[in-house]
């Protein structure tokens, strides 16, 4: 729901302030909080280019050199921003995992990333991270920092916790990979990253058929394209070591 005007504006409200004039350590949070809570509402409604800091500090009820004063410009308001929206988005990602880490040896590897991929394919699909992830890459172009911010806080960071997730799984004997920090790049890619590029790309996302990509998905990522070893070395007569019979086209 965007913001809309009305002809009665809301009093202003009264700032504690310090003996020195300032606003006390906890308003100040509280002034700071807000800022971001309208100015994310005002870029989901109106997008980068159509919010202005004028609009942001009016529908924050703040001073507008308060504003230019924390942030410096719009670019620093919206890295502020998709900050605290990263943080938010990758919260339920290590919340999972971790939950994985401690139930039972009984439940397969299979299933506890079926539930982490559900989690995944909840929060980087959702409305809010779609609108965000198209802004960004609107932006990324001419503000790297914005690009390199949403690769460091955001890419690395689920690669970084997936991961660790992984390095518990080797270490119980539950999986066998070289190394966990690829594994959970490919892992992230294939399981939400085509879901991901088709709702930024303004494709509805039916989380039923989505669902069943992503449990194909980490089904081909536990098996491996080419199946058990064994498959490879033991090739049937007439096919070369190392080739992959295909299914005839029907």
């Amino acid at each position: 729901m965007g913001l809309t005007a009305t002809k009665a504006r809301p009093a202003r409200r009264e700032v504690p302030k310090s003996r020195g004039g300032r606003p006390t350590k906890s308003a100040a949070i509280e002034r700071d909080q807000r800022l971001i809570e309208v100015a994310t509402r005002l870029f989901l409604d109106r997008g980068y280019d159509a919010t202005s800091l004028d609009a942001v500090a009016e529908a924050a009820r703040v001073s507008k050199p308060t504003v230019y004063s924390r942030y410096g410009d719009k670019r620093g308001l919206f890295a502020e921003v998709l900050r605290r929206e990263i943080d938010r988005w990758l919260a339920p990602l290590a919340e999972a995992a971790e939950v994985q880490l401690t139930r039972s040896s009984d439940i397969s590897v299979e299933q506890r990333l079926i539930e982490v991929g559900r989690e995944m394919l909840t929060f980087t699909c959702g409305p809010d991270a779609v609108a965000f992830s198209r802004m960004m890459t609107a932006q990324a172009i001419n503000f790297p920092d914005i690009a390199k911010l949403g690769k460091e806080e955001g890419w690395l960071k689920a690669v970084s916790t997936t991961a660790r997730f992984f390095d518990h799984l080797v270490a119980q004997g539950a999986m066998d990979v070289e190394d966990t920090g690829i594994a959970a790049e490919v892992f992230l890619d294939v399981v939400v990253g085509h879901t991901h590029r088709m709702a930024t790309f303004g494709t509805p996302l039916e989380m039923k058929s989505a669902e069943k990509r992503m449990r194909l998905a980490i089904r081909l990522f536990l098996a491996g394209a080419l199946g058990p070893a064994s498959r490879v070395q033991s090739a049937p007569k007439g096919t070369a070591k190392g080739t992959i019979r295909r299914r005839p086209s029907r």
